[in-house]
């Protein structure tokens, strides 16, 4: 019968060796979620928001009607320098000429159409989306959105 038998030094040897084998699978096991921080190429999708423009009507104890055009939701969140689809349905209503303020950005959103408006907006504070239609109470507004940049 043969045994196996080792000297000290070979077993000091084969249990630094095991202890280093395990020190670095541990080291890319915990490594393997990370991402690199610099030269970093973003491929991020722009968020998606769904705005929708809405009549209200209603009729006074005297008879007289009464309606108002808004957009909603009437106020969204964005970050700073975020990249945003702003994806607007033309639900009631048969145009809303826009624009946003403090910006060049302008469209027109139609009865049964989608209109994408691209956001980009780096400076902090309160932007207004403004129906040029139904700017005022006279004119069955005001049809104003706020869109707030953190």
């Amino acid at each position: 019968m043969k045994f196996l038998v080792f000297k000290k030094d070979t077993l000091v040897f084969i249990l630094a060796v095991a202890i280093m084998l395990i020190a670095i699978s541990s080291w890319f096991l915990l490594k393997a979620g990370d991402t690199a921080v610099f030269n970093q190429q973003t491929t991020e999708k722009p968020r998606e928001i769904h705005m929708v423009t809405v009549e209200y009507k209603s009729t006074m104890k005297d008879g007289t009607k009464m309606e108002v055009y808004r957009w909603d939701p009437g106020t969204i969140k964005v970050e700073a320098g975020e990249k945003v689809n702003l994806f607007i349905s033309g639900i009631n209503g048969e145009e809303h000429p826009f624009y946003i303020e403090g910006t060049d950005i302008k469209g027109t959103v139609k009865k049964g159409e989608e209109t994408v408006v691209a956001l980009q907006l780096e400076k902090e504070g309160t932007y207004r989306l403004i129906c040029e239609i139904h700017g005022d109470r006279k004119h069955n507004g005001p049809m104003i959105a706020y869109i707030e940049v953190d």
